[in-house]
């Protein structure tokens, strides 16, 4: 997985989420946007076929799909996502995602 790893400050910037992560082949691409001790945002970009396989985590965490098409699987249900869905991944209950189509996808990791 590529991912920038420090986050960038956008702060007081306008920014097209759609593109400030592009697709690569056969990968995932991530970009951190805020990385704080409360929790994290983070933009990936999925490659067709390409997906996280089964974990935990120990808060919640939201994803909103901006582009294409997502299977997450959360505790062996599985939830078919696209373009303006969104679900909340609840704290340790393991979970996986799957892209059906290349797909774009908002993390939003809330710590508590």
């Amino acid at each position: 997985m590529n991912n920038n790893s420090k986050a960038e400050n956008l702060t007081d910037r306008v920014s097209s989420l759609v593109k400030l992560v592009e697709y690569q082949e056969d990968t995932v691409v991530s970009r951190t946007m805020i990385d704080k001790k409360s929790g994290t945002v983070t933009l990936f970009a999925f490659g067709e076929n390409q997906g996280l396989s089964e974990h935990t985590a120990p808060f919640d965490a939201m994803v909103f799909v901006i582009d294409g098409e997502v299977e997450i699987t959360i505790a062996k249900n599985k939830h078919f996502l696209g373009q303006g869905d969104t679900i909340i991944m609840p704290a340790n209950v393991p979970h996986a995602l799957k892209a059906i189509k290349k797909f774009k996808m908002l993390l939003i990791m809330i710590k508590s």
